[in-house]
């Protein structure tokens, strides 16, 4: 009776060699490759033609191994560093590496009926008891804390707070209503850049005492450069601006 193509066992013609070597008992590092060989051919002159795709990849491993056949008989080549070369290293590489993946596959596989037997069970805690929290013992935080301590942390708020200041807008006092002239801020702004030449747009803000001032003066300093009298540089976004006087 004809053999299936699909095997049951032999998924590959990869698969069908380790299955010979296990058979036989071989050594897979030192494969007899006239004995194989033999195995081998002798096992697809037995499988149905059917299906070429699959029959096709039992040839091709056929063609190998007659190939490495043929080479064993001359004698052996040698490579760049004096040593002979093995015609069956690629070949025991390829089924090192498959029976490599072939374990692992059965260990997933093993993985994966395990998981069929194990069962979750959500949470069925009451809201009470999530929510509860352990009340916090004062003299058992405290136990450790010294005056020292205590004046390390206090000056390290105080830096962390004076970090955070901004120094333009730190000096504004009380929102009071103020006349602000565009023509005048554009005078002074005009008569800075000409005394400075180049200057940053931050140092000619802390100059300003109010909102209302530092809204003007970028006003004034936009339309000094409409008129060509000033000229900004900005390297970077977000870089402080650069303003330089043109006359």
């Amino acid at each position: 009776m004809a053999i299936s193509v699909k095997l049951p066992v032999f998924e590959g013609p990869l698969d069908l060699l380790l299955h010979l070597i296990d058979k036989n008992k071989i050594d897979i590092y030192d494969i007899p490759i006239v004995e194989i060989t033999d195995q081998y051919m002798e096992y697809i002159r037995q499988m149905q033609e059917e299906d070429l795709d699959v029959m096709s990849e039992f040839m091709v491993m056929a063609a190998t191994l007659l190939d490495i056949k043929c080479k064993m008989l001359l004698p052996k080549e040698v490579n760049e560093e004096g040593e002979e070369e093995d015609p069956r290293a690629e070949l025991v590489q390829q089924l090192l590496e498959y029976k490599m993946y072939k374990n692992l596959s059965y260990e997933l596989r093993d993985r994966m009926e395990d998981a069929d037997k194990v069962l979750y069970k959500d949470p069925s805690l009451p809201g009470e008891v999530l929510s509860y929290r352990e009340p916090a013992d004062p003299k058992e935080l405290l136990k450790d804390i010294t005056l020292e301590k205590l004046h390390s942390i206090y000056k390290s708020v105080l830096r962390r707070r004076e970090d955070k200041m901004d120094p333009i807008r730190s000096k504004f006092g009380r929102i009071e209503q103020e006349e602000v002239n565009l023509p005048e801020k554009m005078d002074y702004v005009e008569e800075y850049a000409r005394t400075h030449k180049k200057f940053s747009f931050r140092q000619l803000l802390e100059k300003q005492c109010s909102r209302t001032q530092i809204v003007v003066t970028f006003l004034a300093i936009l339309e000094l450069m409409k008129t060509g009298k000033i000229v900004i540089h900005q390297e970077h976004l977000f870089d402080d601006i650069e303003i330089e006087s043109l006359e």
